[in-house]
């Protein structure tokens, strides 16, 4: 094993809460409130979607209702595609309406080319019918029992020139780079750490398997939201606990979630959440997962030897993030002059840095620490 090469499970796409654009010369990151999985392969600037985002987005037979707005990008809620607004409907029945006055063709049985064209318009379905479902859940179970190997979370300082990390900590120590070369330093937390000035934030990589195609690999959902971190690192703990440490086994689904905020103005913020899968009671899915648990061991498959290879990967490196990723991921949640993707509630956006230096909730900490 090279040593400083940190290894981390093989991934084979990606889950996003939005995309780049680019807006007056530049790319900008651009909120969305829906999932979408994509390959790691972009053409054009934008990320090829992965076959099992079509394929998902076919077999959801409801959404969220919670009041969330439809996305910038044309399309519909699902109540919204059941059926066409009256003005349409009113408009196509006037369409296909015959007229009171018959031509010498019409009388002769012969259709005009524009009779023929308005009939066959007349029989199209509304745009809304046909609009993409919004994909805002997804099948889903994590690799590891530990819960700290399926989700890493770290304050992280990104040098916007190099698209290199700087400085990752976890609001006790961190790992820095500096003219010495890489030090272990106290970490204050990024209210009130002098060196990130304002520009360290949280940053969480969370690990998914989606389907059967591939039981080893696995799709990463990136966020940089204070929302998303602590909700899916006390969603992952508690599912350990209660299923007894069965959490690899766990039926469960990624779930995008929405809140408004008096800091956000009322508008709506998406974050991620981790629910068990739909159709199951917990009771249930805490049974399947010994269930499969109990089939694997049978079967020769050895889970605490799969979480140990992962802990001692990604303690063969000092930073996850590949250098060739680097460049993307500052990009998409490090912008210099942009909001982030979706899943950041922007409240530390509007606090004074007096207000900041108290921090959230009490405490700099983005999520419980582990004993």
């Amino acid at each position: 094993m090279i040593k400083g090469l940190m290894i981390t499970p093989p991934v084979i796409g990606r889950i996003a809460i939005g995309k780049v654009v680019e807006r007056n010369g530049k790319r900008l990151p651009e909120k969305d409130d829906e999932f979408t999985i994509t390959t790691q392969v972009q053409s054009r600037g934008q990320w090829i979607l992965h076959p099992l985002d079509e394929t998902l987005r076919q077999a959801q037979h409801g959404g969220i209702k919670e009041g969330l707005q439809p996305s910038s990008g044309g399309d519909v809620l699902e109540d919204d595609a059941v059926s066409a607004p009256a003005s349409v409907q009113a408009s196509q029945q006037v369409a296909v309406r015959p007229s009171s006055k018959r031509s010498l063709k019409d009388k002769m049985g012969v259709a005009t080319d524009a009779k023929q064209a308005v009939d066959t318009n007349a029989v199209k379905p509304p745009a809304a019918a046909t609009a993409r479902r919004k994909l805002r859940s997804i099948p889903v179970r994590v690799l590891f029992d530990d819960p700290d190997l399926n989700l890493r979370a770290h304050y992280t300082l990104f040098d916007r020139t190099t698209a290199r990390p700087i400085c990752v900590g976890d609001g006790e120590s961190c790992k820095r780079v500096t003219g010495q070369g890489l030090e272990s330093l106290p970490c204050p937390g990024p209210d009130i750490c002098s060196f990130g000035n304002q520009a360290c934030k949280p940053y969480g990589r969370l690990n998914l398997v989606i389907g059967d195609s591939d039981e080893l690999g696995c799709f990463m959902f990136r966020t940089t939201g204070f929302n998303s971190i602590r909700t899916l690192t006390a969603r992952l703990q508690y599912f350990a606990a209660v299923s007894g440490g069965y959490l690899a086994c766990m039926p469960l689904e990624l779930k995008l979630r929405g809140k408004s905020t008096t800091q956000s103005h009322r508008a709506a913020i998406y974050y991620a959440d981790l629910v068990v899968r739909s159709g199951m009671s917990l009771n249930e899915a805490i049974a399947h997962a010994k269930e499969v648990a109990g089939q694997r061991l049978a079967a020769g498959f050895d889970q605490p030897a799969l979480d140990t290879a992962a802990r001692l990967g990604f303690a063969n490196g000092s930073f996850e993030d590949a250098p060739d990723e680097a460049a993307e991921i500052v990009e998409e949640f490090h912008p210099a002059d942009a909001a982030p993707l979706a899943d950041e509630d922007p409240v530390s956006a509007g606090l004074t840095p007096a207000a900041q230096a108290r921090g959230r909730d009490g405490t700099h900490s983005p999520y419980p620490q582990r004993p």
